[in-house]
Order: C-alpha cells, then sequence, then structure tokens
C-alpha cells in the first residue's frame, strides 16, 4: 500500500527521476536568460513537458526560488559592511582582518549557505547565478506561487501524453481585456 507515500515514479527509478528534475529545473531556470544560441527558447521563463512531470517540477522550482529569495535578504544586510577593494589586494586583506570584515562575514554566511544548497540541488553555476540574480529580485514581493501549469491542447506523439507548459509567472502575463460595458438602456 502507498498510505503517505507523497510523489509519483513516473516510470523511473529514484536516481533517474533526481537527475531528470533536477535536468528539468535547470533548463526551466536558464531558459530565463536571454541566448542567441541555437535551440534558446522562444519565449523567457518557460518549458514544455508533460502534466505530471510538470506538478512534481513545480515544488522543487519553487523551494528554490524561496531560498535564493532568503538569500537575497541576507545579502541585503552584509551590504553596508562591504568593501570596494580588488579581492586579494593589501586594502582587501586588511579589511577582511577589520571589524567590518567579519560583520560581512557573518551577516553573509546564511546566503553563503543557502546559495550552496542550491548549487547541490541543481549542480549547475549558471542557473544558480541566474537564481540568486534574477529571479530572487523579480519575486522579492512575492510570497510564493512563482510558477503556473498550463495544460496544452495538443497531446504527445507516440504515448499520447497530455502536454503542458511550466513557466514563471509575471513575465509573460496575458492581460485580461476590458469588456465594453452594454449601453445603458434608457427606460421610457
Amino acid at each position: 500500500m502507498r498510505h503517505r507515500v507523497s510523489g509519483r515514479k513516473l516510470g523511473r527509478n529514484a536516481s533517474h527521476r533526481k537527475a531528470m528534475f533536477r535536468n528539468m529545473a535547470v533548463s526551466l531556470i536558464k531558459s530565463v536568460i536571454d541566448s542567441d544560441e541555437v535551440g534558446a527558447p522562444r519565449v523567457k521563463g518557460r518549458i514544455i513537458t508533460t502534466v505530471p512531470k510538470a506538478k512534481e517540477l513545480r515544488p522543487i522550482v519553487e523551494k528554490l526560488v524561496t531560498m535564493a529569495r532568503k538569500a537575497a535578504v541576507h545579502a541585503e544586510k552584509a551590504r553596508p559592511f562591504e568593501t570596494t577593494a580588488d579581492r586579494g589586494s593589501d586594502a582587501w586583506k586588511e579589511w577582511r582582518k577589520s571589524e567590518n570584515g567579519r560583520k560581512w562575514v557573518e551577516a553573509n554566511a546564511p546566503a553563503l549557505a543557502l546559495k550552496r544548497r542550491a548549487f547541490a540541488e541543481l549542480r549547475d553555476e549558471t542557473a544558480v547565478d541566474t537564481l540568486f540574480g534574477e529571479l530572487a529580485s523579480r519575486f522579492r514581493e512575492r510570497n510564493g506561487g512563482y510558477t503556473r501549469i498550463v495544460r496544452l491542447a495538443g497531446f504527445r506523439l507516440g504515448d499520447a501524453g497530455q502536454k503542458a507548459l511550466i513557466e514563471f509567472v509575471g513575465q509573460n502575463d496575458r492581460v485580461k481585456s476590458r469588456r465594453r460595458a452594454a449601453p445603458a438602456v434608457a427606460e421610457g
């Protein structure tokens, strides 16, 4: 019996499933970046997959974005203690030993830990940089619900799987067009 066992197996063993979701998360995060490469997505922040895979991918990506948002808060707290000196220079070494250097390390340590946790999950530096740079600032004011799943009309050839797209909200949102109000009918 599968009582209290969450998640879909999707016809794969655990290591294959983990690798597949890691690759899908990296693809979704990297699709936000502007790119002129061959095979780059036509619409930023969106990938097409099947409905069950999209539903399983959603909590993984949302937890990563939440980690990036939390790290951004810690990085902001560390900003007053930063230095403009080049890393490795004498001025930088002096700053590192100073009180401001210690305060910066103390304030920035949680952000670094979160970034390392995200890297352990994704194993892709470009994706982590995009996640902690662009996506963290984009969703700074949003408390969850960073992705949406939209079912597509077409079915996949071969196995007739229901296709869906998973995308980040906010960038490509459709704006509802306002209907014109019906003209008032004069009673008389």
